[in-house]
């Protein structure tokens, strides 16, 4: 058994269950409690990249180093336990399942809803077609961010590795954002979640096209449009998903202050339905097992 093994099959099983969450909350919440007290601390006056890069730094450290020594005490079992919280599988097959459900019953109220607590962008008046490309994108790229990253951490470098590794993309998250507070203050933690996920998200796009069983049409869209992409790595596993169910994604879309006119992932297929939703979900749930097995066979940790 390994680390992440033990972290995949325990998240599988049981996920993070509600009740213990609402007890003690949970790993990324205590990380994100101490990025929000350095950014009140830090994020002012001059010198802001430097004082970002320091907040980063630290909290990285803060993840890391108490992983690297409870691994050497505890051993990869106990490790991968410890792991088990910062795989995200099983959390984010539930939020698509809330969006899927609905959407197949043709109730977007129900739908906006859900797909509301995993988007950014407004989808208030959104139809099912936007309901169904704004789900499939989310989980295209948490597969990779949530699931894939986190895993090929824990193969590379242990409880450590994917310690360091949630801390990075929560910072990205929390204060990766190009708005006049955190343009400067969080430039390192943006540049150092791309570094991060610039492998995983294209190992995520080649799962997800031998997933598909469509696996030359899904690598040759990620190839072609991916890097069309606003991100460097989120269009890798997006497009690979469009190209692997034949339909488009990305394109415009409304976010509270403004209009992003985002350019098309395979953008001569048509819009998806909310049947591609539930085939999107399978290419997932197969995607995860392969790249598990996968990532598992290279762990030094095995």
């Amino acid at each position: 058994m390994t680390i992440p093994l033990i972290a995949l099959l325990m998240d599988a099983a049981i996920g993070w269950p509600d009740r213990w969450f609402r007890r003690i909350g949970h790993p990324v919440t205590w990380i994100g409690a101490l990025i929000a007290l350095l950014d009140r601390r830090w994020n002012a006056g001059k010198a802001r990249f430097l004082k970002g890069a320091a907040a980063s730094i630290a909290m990285i450290a803060a993840a890391a180093l108490p992983a690297a020594l409870l691994q050497d005490w505890l051993g990869p079992v106990a490790s991968g336990l410890l792991a088990w919280p910062l795989v995200a599988a099983r959390s984010l097959d539930e939020h698509l399942r809330a969006v899927a459900r609905p959407l197949a019953a043709g109730d977007l109220r129900r739908a906006r809803q859900a797909t509301a607590m995993i988007v950014g962008r407004d989808v208030t008046r959104a139809d099912e077609a936007a309901l169904a490309r704004a789900s499939i994108e989310s989980l295209a790229e948490n597969a990779s961010d949530g699931v894939i990253a986190p895993l090929f951490w824990a193969a590379v470098a242990g409880l450590p590795g994917i310690a360091a590794y949630k801390a990075i993309n929560t910072l990205d998250s929390m204060i990766g954002h190009r708005t006049p507070r955190h343009r400067q203050f969080g430039c390192f933690a943006a540049r150092l979640d791309d570094l991060a996920n610039w492998l995983p998200a294209r190992i995520t796009a080649i799962v997800i096209a031998l997933a598909s069983g469509r696996a030359r049409l899904a690598w040759t869209v990620a190839g072609r449009d991916a890097r069309r992409h606003r991100s460097p790595n989120a269009g890798w596993p997006e497009a690979a998903m469009a190209g692997a169910l034949g339909i488009r994604l990305s394109g415009p879309r409304v976010y509270a202050d403004r209009v992003a006119d985002e350019p098309w992932l395979n953008g001569q297929a048509p819009d998806p339905v909310a049947k591609d939703l539930r085939r999107a979900m399978t290419i997932y749930r197969r995607a995860i097992l392969l790249a598990g097995v996968a990532l598992l066979a290279v762990s030094p940790f095995a």
